[in-house]
């Protein structure tokens, strides 16, 4: 395979990039400057060779332990549970929660092939009870799609017996939405978790 056909193919297998954006990113990189591509080369070799799971919570980090888990101010007692790192800088950039994450790294699809046994639902379950009811409340945050209510369910059913308050985000209608533009899925979840006022 020729050098340029190796690139596209390499940029194609990352998420979110078909064939017209790798041949576009290809040309790109072909038209930049050394110095340039050599730093994202640099950037991609140091990130690999440096980057891991915090021992915590599973987020990536170049630290045993990533800058959330060692923030002391961080509420201790509280866990958000999300499928993936970008989750956590989501839900972080909110400033609405201030206590810990766990980072399952996936999300149950038996049809896939993704059992427990390849999410991080042991470590949370193993996390909690070794915080001997330290932790008060966990809150599935997962995605309100299929994998995401199988996965929360399952997490909850895991949790049951465990000193823990178990909570789920809010499912429902966006700020500033219009009803009579959403799906019926989405009211009928915004009604199933309608709230005291």
């Amino acid at each position: 395979m020729k050098p340029v056909e190796r690139l596209i193919a390499a940029l194609k297998r990352l998420p979110g990039i078909g064939p017209k954006q790798a041949e576009r990113l290809t040309i790109h990189l072909l038209r930049a400057p050394r110095a340039e591509v050599e730093s994202l080369a640099d950037a991609l070799r140091e990130a690999v060779e440096t980057v891991r799971r915090c021992a915590r919570c599973g987020d990536f980090t170049d630290r045993e332990l990533c800058r959330i888990c060692a923030d002391p101010g961080r509420d201790q007692a509280l866990i958000c549970v999300v499928e993936e790192p970008q989750d956590v800088a989501a839900l972080d950039r909110t400033h609405a929660f201030r206590g810990l994450y766990h980072v399952l790294h996936g999300a149950l699809s038996p049809l896939d092939g993704i059992g427990p046994e390849k999410i991080r639902a042991r470590e949370l379950v193993e996390r909690v009870r070794a915080s001997n009811g330290a932790v008060k409340e966990v809150v599935l945050a997962t995605d309100p799609d299929t994998e995401g209510e199988a996965t929360a369910l399952y997490l909850a059913q895991q949790l049951k017996g465990l000193p823990v308050k178990v909570t789920r985000i809010a499912h429902g209608v966006p700020l500033g939405g219009d009803l009579d533009y959403l799906d019926e899925r989405t009211l009928s979840h915004a009604l199933s978790g309608r709230r005291e006022v």
